[in-house]
C-alpha cells in the first residue's frame, strides 16, 4: 500500500516502480488518513506498507483509540523512510501489529535508496542499515564519531538540471554530500544523527535535535515532537520543543521539560516547550521544521 504521493521519490520508486517491477498490486490512498489506512489494509489484505514516520505514529494512535476493529494480520513487512523514525514509535508499532518495520535512508539525489535494514540480515532499530548493492557510504570529517554522510554509486544523480554550481557543491570527487550527520558502528550500520542545518549550537555545545525528540517520544502523552533552535542573546541559540499530544492525553510544558531534563545532559534539555494541535507537514507527511515559529506570547 502506498500512501505517499507518486511525484515524490519514495512513493514513485519504492511503491509504484517496485510494484510494477515485481508484478505486485499497489493500493493507493489519495490522501493519507490513519483510519482509512487501517480499513484498507484489512479490506485489501495488504502485505507491505510503506510510509514516513508521522504515518506510523498516526496509525498507532488510531489503533490505540480502538474506535474500530481492523484485521491487520496480512501485514508481513513495513518500510519507513523520508525522516528518522523514533525508536519508541518503531517498538510500539511492531508490538501492536506484530510486523517488523525496516528503516532505510535515501534522497531524490540517490534515486532514492542508499541504505536499508535488509530483510535477510540482522536488523538494528534506530539504524538506517547498510548500503544497498553497488553503493558506498562514508563519513566526511568525522568528529567524535559523527560526520557528514556521503554516498557514491550508480544510484547517484548526474547533477541538478541547469545548476552546475549547485552540482559542484554537492558532488565532490564522485561523492554526494547529503547534508546529513551520521555515525557508523563496527558492523557497518549507519545511524542518522540529524540534518546538518538542524544542528543547534547552544553556548558552544552541539545539540542534536533528534536525540531530544527521541526522549520526548518516550513520554506516553506525546504524539509528535520537533526540536528547534531559537535565537538567544548570550548563548547564540536556545533549545526549544514543539509538541502535539495524543488524543485524550494531558501533559504540561513544565512536565515535558522536566521529563527530558532528567534524561539528558544539562545543556541539552529544552528550556522552552510549546504545545500545539499538530505540527506542520509537507505533502509526504514529513514534519516541516522551517514552518515552525515561536509563539508571539513567549
Amino acid at each position: 500500500m502506498g500512501c505517499l504521493p507518486l511525484f515524490h521519490a519514495f512513493g514513485q520508486s519504492c511503491a509504484m516502480n517496485a510494484a510494477v517491477a515485481t508484478g505486485a498490486r499497489l493500493t493507493l490512498l489519495a490522501r493519507f488518513d490513519p483510519g482509512q489506512a487501517l480499513r484498507t489494509i484489512d479490506e485489501r489484505r495488504v502485505t507491505v506498507f510503506e510510509g514516513v514516520p508521522t504515518m506510523y505514529a498516526a496509525i498507532l494512535a488510531e489503533h490505540e483509540r480502538g474506535t474500530e476493529k481492523h484485521g491487520t494480520s496480512s501485514l508481513r513487512l513495513c518500510a519507513s523512510g523520508g525522516a528518522s523514525l523514533p525508536v519508541e514509535v518503531l517498538h510500539a508499532f511492531e508490538a501492536a501489529f506484530e510486523c517488523p518495520v525496516l528503516e532505510g535512508f535515501g534522497m531524490s539525489e540517490t534515486s532514492p535508496i542508499a541504505s536499508f535494514n535488509h530483510p535477510d540480515r540482522p536488523r538494528k532499530p534506530g539504524s538506517v542499515g547498510t548500503p544497498v548493492e553497488g553503493v558506498e557510504m562514508c563519513l566526511l570529517d568525522p568528529q567524535h564519531g559523527v560526520g557528514e554522510l556521503c554516498v557514491r554509486g550508480h544510484n547517484v544523480m548526474a547533477g541538478y538540471w541547469n545548476r552546475p554550481e549547485a552540482t559542484a557543491e554537492t558532488i565532490v570527487d564522485g561523492w554526494l554530500r547529503t547534508g546529513d550527520l551520521a555515525r557508523v558502528d563496527e558492523d557497518g550500520y549507519y545511524y542518522i544523527v540529524d540534518r546538518k542545518k538542524d544542528l543547534i549550537i547552544r553556548g558552544g555545545y552541539n545539540v542534536y535535535p533528534r536525540e531530544i525528540e527521541e526522549v520526548l517520544y518516550e513520554h506516553p502523552a506525546v504524539a509528535e515532537a520537533a526540536v528547534i533552535g531559537i535565537p538567544h542573546v548570550t548563548l547564540g541559540e536556545e533549545v526549544a520543543a514543539v509538541v502535539a499530544l495524543r488524543h485524550g492525553s494531558a501533559a504540561s510544558p513544565d512536565e515535558l521539560r522536566e521529563f527530558v531534563r532528567e534524561r539528558v545532559a544539562a545543556y541539552k534539555y529544552p528550556r522552552e516547550v510549546w504545545l500545539v494541535d499538530a505540527l506542520p507537514k509537507g505533502p509526504t507527511g514529513k514534519i516541516l521544521k522551517r514552518q515552525i515559529t515561536a509563539p508571539e506570547s513567549r
